[in-house]
């Protein structure tokens, strides 16, 4: 069982470029995504996630967290909860193996709250963007921390020990 937080950022920590992570991304991270959200059982996500990014096909099911309804995406499951709440509801109705995918505040949050295990963290050269997460103080707050760097991408595993 495992809850994985995934997030990709710019070498300043910035999520975003014109509101969305697709000029932050690069082809080896874009790799990496795709091959880990087909392990989980369910896919969580925020509601600015839902709004600013490409979900509408998903491997698994998809939670967004979000007070709001998203027309876009009527297959996804919508809850309005704290996302310590969503994870755990999670949990009970699709399975231990969580992938939250959500914003910079979104992870940042779960993380401020000890929900996540690993955090899998692509970091990539953009820059000058929105939406920061201060990457290196959750790299240093972690109990392990692997780094593996593909092409213009480094990629960092953090794992954390979690009260259950």
């Amino acid at each position: 069982m495992s809850i994985v937080a995934t997030i990709v950022v710019g070498s300043d920590g910035s999520s975003t470029l014109r509101g969305s992570s697709t000029e932050v991304t690069s082809a080896a991270d874009r790799a990496t995504f795709l091959q880990r959200r087909r392990t989980v059982d369910c896919i969580i996500i925020g509601g600015n996630t839902a709004r600013n990014e490409p979900y509408s096909k998903t491997p698994v099911p998809l939670v967004i967290v979000s007070k709001q309804t998203h027309p876009n995406l009527p297959k996804a499951h919508v809850w309005n909860l704290d996302p310590k709440d969503a994870v755990n509801k999670a949990r009970k109705e699709f399975g231990e193996d969580i992938l939250i995918e959500g914003g910079a505040s979104f992870i940042s949050y779960l993380l401020d709250h000890n929900v996540v295990d690993v955090l899998e963290l692509s970091v990539t050269p953009a820059s000058d963007g929105a939406d920061i997460l201060d990457y290196k103080k959750y790299l240093s707050l972690a109990d392990s921390v692997s780094k593996s760097v593909v092409a213009d991408t480094t990629f960092y595993t953090a794992e954390f020990k979690r009260l259950q």
